[in-house]
């Protein structure tokens, strides 16, 4: 089970003054591509599952990682899902985006529970839904590990603060008086980055 904190910021100023406060703390920055993947008949998201493979693109590495997560709850700005993720190929995901019927052919426990927990075999075949891109700062702040998000949707950009730990309403509580010391404005994230690319536009948001 992942249990994250997600605070969304309303604007690229909050993001960028949020960014400098913790400029200190910086130890890398992700660039990540992520495609999802569904059946014509919409058979992982009827059951409230998300098939992802996500495309990370440095200077030092380039891997790609397919996840699928499933039973979200996103509550007061709490997040909690199941995830299975594993590496993979970097080279045969990237035709997997192009020719998605080829992504059932990989030999991958993931993969796997795909056919053997949703019934989606090759026989059905998965479409590519499409995606967006996340640019992504990881800072080490006070004994957790900050990720701050950029994410570029088609129809626009949405700001987002992530923390996985298991003990999150402490840890959210600690976010936020860290956010109102410094006057930068934000609100629970009450949709999933997935919901809102699905949705087609950006999130309205009530800021603290």
């Amino acid at each position: 089970m992942e249990v994250e904190v997600k605070l969304r910021l309303p604007d690229a100023a909050a993001h960028r003054r949020l960014t400098t406060l913790l400029s200190s703390f910086h130890i890398k920055t992700l660039h990540q591509r992520n495609f999802f993947f569904d059946t014509s008949q919409s058979d992982l998201s009827s059951r409230r599952a998300v098939l992802r493979l996500r495309f990370l693109e440095n200077d030092a590495v380039s891997r790609c990682i397919v996840s699928l997560k499933s039973k979200p709850t996103l509550v007061n700005g709490i997040s909690r899902v199941e995830e299975n993720e594993e590496d993979l190929d970097f080279s045969v995901a990237r035709e997997c985006v192009d020719d998605p019927s080829k992504l059932l052919s990989i030999e991958s426990r993931v993969l796997k529970r795909v056919g053997e927990e949703f019934g989606v075999g090759a026989e059905v075949g998965l479409a590519c839904l499409g995606g967006f891109e996340n640019l992504r700062e990881v800072y080490e702040w006070n004994g957790v590990k900050l990720e701050v998000d950029e994410t570029r949707y088609a129809f626009g950009t949405c700001y987002e603060i992530e923390c996985e730990n298991e003990d999150p309403e402490r840890i959210k509580k600690m976010i936020e008086e860290f956010l109102r010391e410094n006057e930068i404005g934000f609100s629970d994230s009450e949709m999933t980055k997935f919901a809102v690319f699905r949705s087609g536009k950006l999130p309205q948001q009530v800021i603290s």
